[in-house]
């Protein structure tokens, strides 16, 4: 059975929200713009390489706080400034309805 998906427009998005692409979305390279792009159905957004990084990260699995820890050692940066970061960029990707989350 799988799990129920969640609105993200009624979901406050912390660390421990976990997200995935949303069905029908999917990352592919563009060989003709050299570049990856983040498909759905009748759209497309191109996305730079820290943008392929977190959708690669997004597994359905780990919440945004864990994927902002992997981060954060692999880069040496501030996990709070990479957290709040993360959580940005799923709140945007998820109003465009390019990502389903959980809580």
């Amino acid at each position: 059975m799988s799990e129920p998906v969640v609105d993200s427009a009624a979901l406050t998005i912390t660390g421990q929200t976990v997200a995935k692409l949303a069905r029908g979305v999917r990352l592919r390279e563009d060989p003709v713009r050299g570049q990856n792009v983040l498909l759905a159905p009748e759209r497309a957004l191109a996305l730079d390489e820290i943008a392929v990084m977190i959708v690669n990260a997004l597994d359905g699995e780990r919440s945004l706080d864990a994927i902002a820890d992997d981060f954060s050692a692999k880069f040496g940066a501030p996990k709070d400034q990479i957290l709040a970061d993360v959580i940005a960029f799923v709140g945007e990707f998820s109003k465009r309805r390019m990502l389903e989350l959980k809580s």
